[in-house]
């Protein structure tokens, strides 16, 4: 067992918001996002979520980050560390522990999702047309009845985002997250500019923007809420990571505002650019889950240049998945690497294999293993379920009560560094609202067995 390495820093602050950016912007922006914004009606939608992530995933986002910065370590050190700082119980360290297994469930599955995002921008690629709704819907259920599919594209995923980890902090995560987030951004704008050119752009921004207060229910408002605060990646320790890496000069107040207001944008774009598509075909908004896998390779089929625009449009969901995939293997190899002074690269493919193997039984749960679930839900949605409505609101709960309740209010103030009235601000509305919102999204997402 050789000695740890020095811990790493990330270039500069603009690199640590790439990276920070890079995972909170995945799946959830370009897929989940605006399936749930045609779910719920649109506008009024949109409006809440605005709110709900400045006033729950901001503060929480900056929380998280201070726990990183301040531990100077992986979540499971980091929290130790502070908790020790602050007289607290070293039982806090669990909610370290938590985060990191948290997000490997998370990656088993995620990694699945991933890999179909690949097989359909090489279909894009390879020029597989969808003529009709029932091709597309054969198409989708065709992928998940074949499991060697399923799990060929689930190990090539995962390979290519173990493969940046396993190169470190600069030379992988960093260099990885510094090429594809403006690609992803420049991908983003050409598909919002093509959906004002051949697509209902002015239909999209009214379906988005024009509020309807009739629109605004107690359902509407908790699922906003909730997506704000899953859409940040919070709870789950990726961010406390990167945020550990971060030079104590660097302002966490400043950089969350960057990230919160990044993330937000590519929800909004991927939804100006899917929607002015899906009008354009007179396609239903709210179809749903099959928004990108099934409704959108029907509209590429029938538009012009849908070939390259499908391919484009699939290497942005990809880039979006990987660098949130990426920010998932990492706690847990930094925890390795740091408490048991194994090679990163070996820390790293030993983790991505444990994950693999898991992907695999959830590969299988589409087909072969079908037929064994557990109150009705296969291994995909139970790992979801247990994930996103269980760990990640508590884990996010605990933060904010870590922090709002728990930290001495100067240690707090060193790492946040802000002026007396902003700071003040931010701590009543972790303190108070945002441990409000995230208990009752965790009760509504508990019970509420839609999206």
């Amino acid at each position: 067992m050789s000695a740890a390495a020095p811990r790493s820093t990330w270039s500069n602050r603009w690199a640590f918001i790439l990276v920070t950016i890079g995972s909170a912007v995945g799946l959830g922006n370009i897929w989940r996002f605006p399936y749930m914004t045609g779910a719920q009606g649109g506008s009024a939608f949109v409006l809440v979520y605005l709110l709900c992530v400045a006033l729950v995933g901001l503060p929480l986002l900056m929380a998280e980050i201070l726990i990183g910065r301040r531990g100077g370590g992986n979540p499971v050190s980091a929290m130790l560390k502070v908790a020790e700082e602050n007289g607290a119980s070293p039982w806090w360290g669990l909610l370290g522990w938590i985060g990191v297994l948290g997000a490997l469930l998370i990656l088993s599955f995620y990694s699945v999702v991933g890999g179909w995002v690949v097989d359909y921008m090489y279909q894009a690629g390879s020029g597989v047309a969808v003529a009709t709704p029932e091709a597309a819907k054969q198409g989708f259920d065709a992928l998940l009845a074949d499991p060697l599919r399923l799990v060929f594209w689930h190990t090539v995923f995962l390979a290519l985002t173990v493969g940046v980890v396993a190169r470190g902090v600069i030379s992988g995560i960093e260099r990885a997250s510094l090429l594809m987030m403006p690609a992803l951004f420049a991908i983003l704008l050409f598909l919002v500019l093509w959906g004002g050119m051949v697509g209902d752009l002015r239909a999209a921004w009214h379906f988005m923007f024009d509020f309807k207060p009739e629109q605004l229910t107690g359902q509407v408002v908790l699922s906003a809420m909730g997506h704000a605060f899953f859409s940040l990646s919070l709870g789950m320790g990726a961010v406390m990571a990167y945020g550990s890496y971060l030079d104590k000069q660097s302002s966490i107040a400043r950089n969350s505002f960057w990230i919160a207001l990044a993330d937000t944008l590519v929800g909004l774009l991927a939804g100006l650019a899917i929607f002015s598509l899906t009008f354009a075909h007179g396609l239903e908004a709210g179809s749903g889950p099959g928004l990108i896998f099934q409704t959108l390779p029907l509209v590429f089929t029938h538009m012009p240049g849908g070939r390259v625009v499908g391919t484009l449009f699939f290497l942005l969901v990809l880039f979006a998945a990987w660098t949130s995939a990426i920010s998932l293997v990492e706690p847990f190899v930094a925890w390795v690497t740091e408490r048991l002074g194994v090679h990163r690269a070996i820390a790293a493919w030993g983790t991505g294999f444990a994950v693999w193997l898991l992907g695999v039984a959830v590969c299988l749960s589409f087909n072969d293993w079908s037929g064994w679930k557990l109150f009705g839900l296969n291994l995909f949605d139970q790992l979801d379920y247990l994930t996103s409505r269980v760990i990640m609101p508590l884990s996010g709960l605990a933060i904010a009560l870590f922090v709002g309740w728990i930290m001495r209010q100067k240690n707090v103030r060193d790492e946040i560094s802000l002026p007396v009235a902003p700071f003040q601000l931010w701590w009543r509305v972790l303190r108070y609202l945002t441990i409000l919102a995230i208990v009752l999204v965790f009760v509504y997402r508990l019970l509420n067995p839609d999206p």
